[in-house]
């Protein structure tokens, strides 16, 4: 991959006092299903790895593949399935229920095991005298979808995080189609949860979610279960991240109008079906708070309500006094077209 950040502005700043103190480069591409490019920023051509930012493309083959009729999911298995969750124990529980639906056990979990995401999480856990175990897992609803995958094609679901499992070759084909790309020469490299990721320009990112936003433009077999997908996310959005996640906050506060996804360094999506948009973005430094203020201000310059807290998170030092706050940079978003007012 080659790296030409230095071809991309600033798009986020941190004001201390007045005075900048800390910039983040980055790329974002607003697209709409047609393919047609509504705003851009940075290099959008440049590779990038989608990382968690891509899960609902990772579910899409498990819905479609009547998994979710066959073994009576959800809205809450599904949202599972898309989730970077806190490991909160309900969010553990349900884990723990949707392997019990498919037949599984939290042993076939490949994803390996960390402590709760969610500080709280965290700390109830270890108040509790507990250990981690796969469930707590932030992937852990993702590497269940793909179990129930592989057990609905009667595949041996052992290795399936491997990159030649069918189940990882159904992913990889339902992403090259849904984002109109071809990974056959695509840098790819195991995920944080030891899944796959494929390496794609940012503006293909930006095409799967616009198409995710209207399935009308996905191929046939995918339509319905993107609709459900998205439905279920939106619905279920406390699933998806969790307490005093981003990802879930803003989905509550746009009740259903958008889906959101954050990745691992820098990188969102969002779709947003009443325009058929997707919009991808990364910031080059990787920092998540400034990915979600870029988003955030990408959303409000479109015309969609997102709280100010989102769009300029104050800094607070340790006696909780304001110190200063993370703003998006003048200038990279002016042209950003309003869509509703």
């Amino acid at each position: 991959m080659s790296d030409r950040s230095s071809d991309n502005p600033t798009l986020v700043e941190v004001i201390r006092g007045g005075a900048v103190e800390s910039t983040h480069r980055g790329r974002a591409v607003v697209m709409r299903s047609d393919g047609e490019i509504l705003w851009s920023v940075g290099n959008i051509d440049q590779l990038t790895y989608p990382r968690s930012s891509l899960k609902a493309f990772q579910a899409l083959p498990m819905v479609a593949s009547g998994a979710v009729e066959k073994y009576g999911l959800d809205d809450v298995d599904l949202a599972l399935a898309c989730a970077s969750h806190n490991g909160e124990g309900q969010q553990v529980e349900m884990v723990g229920k949707f392997l019990k639906k498919i037949g599984a056990q939290v042993a076939d979990l490949e994803c390996g095991h960390h402590w709760p995401m969610g500080e709280q999480a965290t700390i109830d856990l270890a108040g509790q005298h507990g250990s981690p175990n796969a469930c707590h897992n932030n992937c852990s609803g993702k590497h269940a979808g793909m179990l129930a995958l592989a057990r609905q094609n009667d595949w041996n679901p052992k290795g399936y995080v491997q990159a030649g499992h069918p189940v990882q070759q159904a992913i990889r084909e339902c992403v090259e189609r849904c984002c109109g790309v071809d990974l056959s020469d695509a840098p790819v490299s195991p995920d944080g949860c030891a899944a796959p990721i494929w390496a794609m320009p940012l503006h293909r990112l930006a095409l799967g979610f616009a198409r995710f936003a209207d399935p009308s433009q996905l191929p046939a077999e995918y339509r319905d279960a993107a609709r459900r997908l998205y439905q279920a996310a939106v619905k279920e959005p406390f699933y998806v991240a969790g307490t005093d996640r981003y990802c879930t906050k803003v989905m509550e506060e746009l009740k259903g109008r958008a889906f959101l996804k954050v990745g691992a360094e820098g990188v969102y999506i969002a779709s947003i079906p009443e325009w058929k948009l997707g919009i991808a973005l990364k910031i080059d430094s990787g920092s998540k708070v400034a990915a979600e203020v870029a988003l955030s201000e990408i959303m409000v310059r479109l015309g969609l309500t997102v709280g100010e807290e989102h769009r300029r998170p104050e800094i607070r030092n340790r006696n909780g006094t304001i110190t200063g706050e993370t703003r998006a940079a003048e200038g990279p978003f002016e042209n950003i077209p309003r869509l509703a007012g």
